[in-house]
């Protein structure tokens, strides 16, 4: 699943996973995530931080929180590239943090490791 507010990262994330075999669930908020996770139940989340409405350190901290998605692993995907920002998506639960422009090979990678 890929969480992210921007439509063209969306399609560069989802055309990265597609062309290498995975289902994708694209989606522009983590309100939809929330919803379609509950019936979806995917492998791994890859999760933007600066959305409208709720944050990817918010959706990420509640997924992790709640007994029925936290062995979900959700991986951050942000422009955020400071130590704080990688440090905090950690404490909310990401299992993992790759900065945007992100590299196909570091994310097939950690998805492998992680999923």
């Amino acid at each position: 699943m890929v969480v992210d507010d921007s439509a063209t990262d969306r399609h560069v994330l989802a055309d990265m996973l597609t062309s290498a075999g995975y289902a994708v669930i694209a989606l522009a908020s983590a309100e939809e995530a929330e919803l379609r996770i509950r019936t979806e139940r995917p492998d791994v989340i890859l999760m933007d931080i600066v959305m409208p409405g709720k944050n990817g350190f918010e959706a990420t901290r509640e997924l992790q929180r709640n007994d029925a998605t936290r062995d979900i692993p959700v991986i951050v995907c942000t422009s955020k590239s400071q130590p704080t920002d990688w440090i905090w998506a950690l404490r909310q639960g990401a299992r993992e943090v790759v900065v945007k422009p992100v590299q196909r090979k570091h994310l097939l990678e950690t998805i492998a490791r992680l999923a």
